[in-house]
Parts: structure tokens; sequence; C-alpha cells
């Protein structure tokens, strides 16, 4: 077998999956159908590897195989192709291992689900839609991509379709999606009227000799490719739920776990950022729209990372950790450090992934439930959940040894550590680096602060889930609803209860916290390998001293980007800055929750303005219902009742309608039926007639 047959093998392997599943999965049976896709997935993550591998240490160089035509209108040339290089190797490693280990925890936990087939051709829809996305050689392909992780992520979200809160989390993910989407598809527009073509192998060598073109807009003069980069970035800001376009995230939990950590942690949530670092030739000349990436990311870094503060369920914890992390590499990119920005995705893939399926252990443990108030004391219960989520904590954390020569710490370590450097280092470039810098260092202690506290309230303190089983004891009527979940948590908006959506797959009664089947575990300890040991095994390659090799002109920096070689030259304290602020919000979050067990309950409890503006999120749901939903509906019924009914039709069809109707109204009186009325009518007649026919005489 050739080794490009290979590839495109690996590539649609979901796709047949998928299909097979999809079209037959209920003939097929549940077991078939999960063994089916997990073993496509597994062969894709073989390919993926080896891929990867031969691009790092077998010499491999880039090339692009050429399916099918895929869309050809006149000039508009896109063919269905897939194209293999540094950044497509590194998303195919990243989208692979992350899926096929999420398909083989889903054995376990979607278990008692009677929709596993679905569910699995949903997840492996998935995974082809994020490889089209990543292996694209021109902007259609990238779209087609961009737009199925779109639709399959509408479908894993609300695949409880019974559940309102999944069905309106998933209209929402999908609706404020297509917001940033359309600033995508005008993007490419941009592109394709500036240059003529979509292909990136064509396009990207003519954007130097296009950098001073330009637009006259309200008598001032406009950027073109500032104009295609903020576009293009607005479609990033959709996908990767960044400042304004974020919060369809944290409603994305309504999904099951694993579909949680798929999107969160490897596929459509990190698609912005590789649209982003894939085009560096543009954004390299195009500065205005570079300052608002890094802005943008810096601020959505403290946003998510504030949030994340006062929320009680661990699954959105972790998707606010998430959003922080994402603006950790978007503003990597907007000051120019490209490499630093794929380095954290990659690394940020093992243990996001590791703390979302670790969370989903911990619900699966304690049957379903989700607020980490009802938690505590589970590290005896759950060692190995407990032990994996240690480790994607001290990796989230960055915790580790810092230094120019030397330096040591697990996966987010290398990659943040890296990130805030490159972000010092830009300061001589870029207007945003002192400001991404120190937002990036606060931000790291907020991420302390909550991950530690995550473990705290989950695994450690007084175990709350025993109040919860004495109550149910000495009340059979409270054990009838923890079976039913009726009641979930009004203050946390129904997310506390019911992971799983389906009332009969409720535990029966108040059942000790157990340790999920080791189908569920081999996954966490495969991940845990990547959260402790990939940033240490690549970091020579993403940012150290053979970073050019490995790109191998797959990431562009322009002559004067300096950014990554001057970021390994900073001064000592700036290396130990990240240590020394993470290491606060780590001791703030011992002295809270372990050495003052129940003074943040009583501060939270007082609900204080601080913490109500956190809680809610900054207040963005409701300011957005507010001035668009309500807004919308607003305008909407403008334009029906008053323009449309009253004005259009009023004037219109409806008027000419009533005038008719009052005119024949009118008539109709004149037929009386009297002969002396018509003889009159006559008379008067004959009268007009003679008195016209005498004018015209006399005339």
């Amino acid at each position: 077998m050739s080794f490009e047959l290979l590839v495109i093998l690996g590539v649609f392997a979901p796709l047949l999956g998928a299909a097979v599943v999809g079209f037959f999965g209920r003939r097929l049976g549940d077991i078939p159908s999960q063994a089916i896709t997990t073993g496509l997935l597994f062969f894709s993550c073989a390919v993926a590897w080896i891929v990867f591998s031969q691009w790092t240490w077998g010499g491999l160089e880039a090339f692009t195989i050429r399916l099918a035509p895929f869309i050809n209108v006149g000039d508009f040339q896109s063919a269905w192709s897939i194209r293999i290089d540094a950044l497509s190797a590194v998303m195919l490693v990243v989208v692979t291992s992350v899926s096929s280990l999420v398909h083989l925890y889903s054995w376990g936990y979607m278990a008692e689900d009677d929709s596993r087939p679905r569910f699995f051709a949903y997840l492996s829809l998935f995974t082809f839609a994020m490889l089209a996305l990543v292996t694209a050689a021109d902007f259609m392909q990238l779209f087609f991509g961009w737009e199925g992780v779109g639709l399959a992520s509408y479908l894993l979200i609300g695949f409880w379709y019974k559940k309102p809160t999944a069905s309106a989390a998933a209209i929402k993910a999908f609706v404020v999606n297509r917001v940033g989407d359309f600033g995508f598809a005008l993007g490419i527009i941009t592109v394709f009227w500036m240059f003529g073509t979509i292909e990136f192998a064509e396009l990207f060598p003519l954007i130097a000799s296009r950098e001073n073109t330009g637009w006259v807009f309200l008598n001032h003069d406009w950027s073109a490719l500032d104009l295609a980069g903020v576009l293009l970035f607005i479609g990033a800001m959709g996908k990767s739920a960044q400042f304004f376009l974020h919060t369809w995230l944290p409603d994305a939990m309504e999904g099951p776990t694993p579909v949680s950590a798929l999107i969160h942690a490897a596929t459509m949530v990190t698609a912005g950022v590789y649209m982003v670092c894939l085009l560096s030739p543009i954004y390299e000349y195009a500065p205005t729209a570079s300052l608002l990436i890094a802005i943008t990311g810096g601020i959505t870094a403290l946003f998510a990372a504030t949030v994340g503060l006062a929320q009680n369920d661990i699954k959105r914890v972790i998707a606010y950790s998430t959003c922080s992390q994402l603006g950790y590499m978007f503003f990597a990119a907007g000051v120019g450090a490209y490499q630093a920005a794929m380095f954290h995705l990659f690394t940020h893939a093992f243990f996001k992934a590791l703390l979302f399926l670790g969370a989903g252990s911990v619900i699966h443990g304690m049957h379903h439930e989700q607020d980490m108030r009802k938690m505590g004391g589970l590290w005896k219960l759950l060692p190995v959940t407990y032990a994996v989520m240690m480790i994607g904590t001290i990796a989230i954390t960055g915790l580790g040894i810092p230094g120019h020569e030397f330096k040591f710490g697990f996966a987010g370590f290398y990659s943040k550590d890296s990130i805030l450097e490159s972000a010092f280092a830009s300061a001589n470039y870029s207007p945003a680096g002192l400001f991404v810098f120190f937002i990036g260092l606060f931000a790291a202690g907020l991420t302390a602060y909550y991950s530690w506290r995550l473990i705290f309230m989950t695994f450690h303190n007084k175990p709350a889930w025993k109040d919860a089983e004495h109550a149910a004891h000495d009340d059979h009527a409270s054990a009838a609803q923890l079976e039913t979940h009726s009641e979930p948590l009004a203050d946390d908006h129904a997310h506390a209860h019911d992971d799983h959506g389906h009332g009969d797959h409720g535990h029966h009664g108040p059942l000790k916290p157990h340790e999920s089947p080791w189908v569920m575990l081999v996954p966490l300890l495969l991940l845990s390998v990547g959260a402790v040991a990939s940033g240490f095994a690549f970091y020579e390659y993403f940012v150290g001293h053979h970073e050019h090799d490995f790109w191998r002109g797959a990431i562009f920096t322009a002559a004067d980007n300096h950014v990554l070689h001057d970021s390994h030259e900073v001064p000592t304290w700036v290396l130990w800055a990240p240590l020394v602020v993470s290491g606060i919000g780590t001791l703030a979050a011992i002295w809270l929750y372990v050495l003052k067990e129940g003074l943040a309950r009583r501060l939270a409890d007082r609900k204080g303005p601080l913490w109500t503006f956190l809680y809610n999120k900054w207040f963005f749901d409701e300011l957005y219902d507010l001035f668009f939903v309500k807004g919308a509906r607003v305008l909407g019924d403008f334009f029906w009742k008053i323009c449309d009914v009253r004005i259009i039709d009023g004037l219109g069809p409806n008027g000419a309608a009533w005038a008719a109707l009052k005119s024949a109204g009118r008539l109709a009186r004149v037929q009386s039926g009297y002969v002396y009325h018509y003889a009159f009518v006559m008379l008067i007649g004959v009268a007009v007639l003679l008195a016209f026919a005498l004018n015209a005489w006399g005339a």
C-alpha cells in the first residue's frame, strides 16, 4: 500500500464508520456499531501518528493529494484535496488521538443509553469533518469542514433532544456560530476578490506583493489585507468561542461528557486557532487584524478565568477553562508567535481531554451528579480518577521548574510559559505585547485557583454526598426525587443533575460513589501520558532549537518577526513570574478550601455584587437576550405589524380590496329593485346625454 493511499484511507475512515453505523446501526446492534466506529478511529489515529513521525523524524516533505473536482465556476476553482504539512500533521494527531480515546471511553459512559449507534455515528461524522478541515488545500474545503463540525456539534450537543435545555443549547451553538461564519464567508470572498484564487499554494506567494492594496471607505484608506484578516478572524471568534461570541460554549455542556471532551479539547474550538496559524502569511502583513486578535485573546483569557472562579458545575468550570486557554492561543498568534500557539493547542488537547473525561468519570461515579457542592471526599473511592485529575490539574496550572538552559514540568508548563515569554518578547514589535503578557500572568493565577478549587471541592473536603445519603434514608420521598432527578438545582440552570438526560437511567436511591469501569479508565491513563510528557518531548520541535526544521515553511513569519527567537532571551523574572502567580493562586485555593474549609461557601452564600457578577458570567446572556433576542423580536414585530400589515398590506392588496369592497357597497345601494329608481336614473342619463349633444352642437 502506498503512503498516499494510506493517508487517504486514514482521512476517510471516520466517514465510512459514520455512514455504515448511521444508516445500518439499528440492524447491526449496539456493540457492532461501537466496534466499527471505534476500530476505524483507531486506524485513523495510527495513520496520523505515522504521518507525524515521518514528518518529525523521517524527513517527509509537504505534499498535496488531489482527489476530485469540488466546485468549478468561472475563475472560482476548488478541488477536493488532502494537504500534508507540519500544521496538518499536528492536527491529525491531535484530532484522531483524542477522538479515538473518546470513542473508547464512550463504551462505558454511554452504556445505559438506548441510542448508542446514533451517538457513535455522530462522533465519527464530527471527526471526519475536522479531518477535512485540517487537510484542506483551499478555502472552499476549509469552509466545508468548518460547517461540517458546526453541523455535527449541533447534533451532539442536542443528542438528548427530549431535554429542552439540550435542544436550546444546540440551537444557541448553531446560531452563534452562524454569526461568526458570516464574517468568515465574507473574508473568503475578500481574498478571492483580491487574488483571484482560494488555493493556499497559489495564494500565499502573492500576499507580500499586495501588502499596500487598499480600498477607500468613509474617506479613509483601509488595508485590504487587514479587512480580509479581520473578517476571517470573526469566523474564528465564533468557532473558538472568543469574547462576544463565547456564549454558546458553556451551554454546550448539555451534551454528553464525551462530546464536551471532543469539542473542547481537540476539534471544534481549536479550528479557529489552526486557521489563524495556517493563514500566517496574511496576518504577518495585516498588523491591525493581528492586534485585534491579540487583544481579543487577552480579554477572553481574563474573562473566562474570572467566570470560572464562581461556577459550581464541574463541567462548566472546565468549559470556562477551555475558553481561557483558547484566549492564550489567540494572543500568542496575535503577537506573531504562531509556533507557541500551536504548541499550546497540542498540549492542551491532552490535558483538557483528560480533565473533561475525568470529570465524566466523577459524574459517572456520583450517579450523574455534577454540582461540586454535593461532592467531596472522593479521593479514596475514585483513586484512579483522582490521580489522573491531579495530573491534568498540574498540567493546566503550569507548575514546573523554569530556566533558560533547563526547565522541567508537565505539558502545560512548557506551552503556557512559551506563550507568556513570547508575549513579553513581542513588546518590541506589537503594541499589545505587554498588555497580553500581564493579562496572561493574572489569568494564570486565576487558573491555578479555580483548578485546585475543583480538586478540593470534588475529592477533598467533607463528603457532602453522605449528608444527602442520610437524608434520603430518613425521607423516602427525597429518595424518589433523587431517582427521577425531578428537581435539579435552580441556581445552576438545571445542569447539576442528570447528565444523561434520561430519567429511567438514573440511579435507584442514594448509592455510594464508585470508580468507573476500566473501559473508561484506560483512555484516562493514556491521556495522562500526553499530559505529562507531550511538553517535554516536543518542546524543542515546536518552539525550541528544531522549530525551523519542524515547521519547514508551514508557518510563515516575516523578516522582522523575531518574537520566538527573542522569547528564549527574556529576563529571568519573566521565566519565574508564571510559577509565582500560579503558586499564589494555588495557596489561595488551599487556604479557602482546605485550611479554612467552608469559608468560601459562606462568602458565596452572601451573594455579594462581585460574586453575582462572576456567577452570572458578566451578565452576557442577559444582555444578549435584552438587546438581540428581545430587540430582534421588537424589530420583527415592527416590520410585521407596522411595515407589512399596516403599510404594505394596508396600502397594497388589503387596501385595494377594502376600497373595492367599500365602493361595491356604495354602488350596491343603487340596485334597489324599485322601477321608479331605475326610470329616474335613466332619465338623468338621457338628460346628461342630451346636454352633452347640445353642447357639442353649439360648439
